[in-house]
């Protein structure tokens, strides 16, 4: 019995380099629509005030959700360049996921502030200046059209990049409610329409602090990522031309974007123990994407009978077994 450590590694220099470049890439990238998104953010808030509009207040708050999502952006390409160490064999992906709840948390909390103070102007409506405050929604709804058009390209080929794209999306989605609330205030009066966009945006900042809530705790507790198909990533290895059994299957998420895998593989004798985790990680790595496996070569006659018991939270799997 052996337990062999499987990672992909780059097999040449250059597209070790094209790796980093493109991570450099996409690190400017974000650092730039992090600073527009700071920027007018305050400009909302600003806005806001001088406007007396809730709705622009909120969408300041949904463009904070956006600043947190970018710094996360961030602080996951920063850390993932560094190296690990003795104390820390993970490095510290994790302080990703810690600021992900922390962050999704306390953006609750401000919509439930915004909630509040809808249901207070919902009865004593303010004086609204309509006008300006349309003309800083628009501004807004700029913004994120360029943060959106800067992150549009690499969307597909980076998660952080894709998750940081959305959030601007759905700020572009804020800012349109809040230029329809100014519409409707300088064409009719309707005050009452910057209460209704401000619960409208309080929600969009529920729904993506929900999702940011639950993908952290998921990760904390060393869930099955959600785009993995436990029993597929099985049938996979079954599948595979000498494997008769696999065990203890585990697979968690270390930090957005990077899964890994654990598993004993029980193998016949008469296939090569090197080629078959080399065909092993390229069927997993091709089809789910996991890039660091852990897996534990066994025999028939030589498997471990050491009873396993999973984590909680821990996807694990015995194929047969009880």
């Amino acid at each position: 019995m052996s337990e062999v450590e499987v990672q992909v590694v780059f097999p040449d220099g250059r597209r070790h380099a094209h790796t980093h470049g493109h991570a450099s890439t996409n690190r400017r990238r974000l650092s730039i629509v992090l600073l527009l998104t700071a920027i007018y953010m305050i400009a909302e808030l600003l806005g806001g005030l001088w406007t007396g509009s809730l709705a622009l207040l909120a969408d300041a708050g949904h463009m904070l959700a956006d600043v947190a999502a970018l710094v996360l952006a961030l602080v996951a390409v920063w850390f993932g360049a560094r190296p690990a160490t003795p104390r820390k064999t993970f490095g510290y992906y994790r302080l990703e996921i810690l600021a992900a709840l922390i962050n999704g948390i306390g953006l609750v909390l401000i919509s439930f502030i915004i909630f509040y103070e809808a249901y207070q102007r919902w009865f004593t409506p303010p004086v609204i200046r309509g006008v300006p405050m349309t003309v800083v929604a628009a501004g807004g709804l700029v913004v994120n059209l360029i943060c959106a058009l800067l992150l549009h390209r690499d969307r597909e080929k980076d998660l952080n990049v894709r998750g940081a794209w959305l959030h601007v999306m759905g700020d572009a989605l804020g800012s349109t409610g809040a230029i329809v609330a100014g519409v409707l205030i300088t064409m009719f009066g309707w005050t009452t329409a910057d209460s209704l966009i401000s619960v409208f945006i309080g929600l969009l900042i529920v729904w993506s602090s929900w999702h940011l809530i639950r993908d952290a705790t998921n990760v904390l507790l060393e869930g099955t990522p959600a785009h993995i198909n436990l029993a597929a990533v099985e049938e996979a290895i079954m599948e595979t031309e000498g494997v008769s059994d696999v065990h203890d299957l585990h697979v968690w998420t270390i930090t957005s974007g990077r899964e890994a895998l654990s598993a004993h593989v029980i193998h016949a004798y008469s296939i090569s123990q090197p080629n078959l985790l080399k065909e092993l990680r390229a069927k997993l790595l091709d089809r789910f994407g996991v890039d660091h496996l852990t897996i534990q070569m066994e025999t028939a006659d030589f498997e471990d009978e050491t009873i396993h018991f999973c984590h909680a939270g821990t996807a694990c799997f015995r194929s047969g077994r009880e």
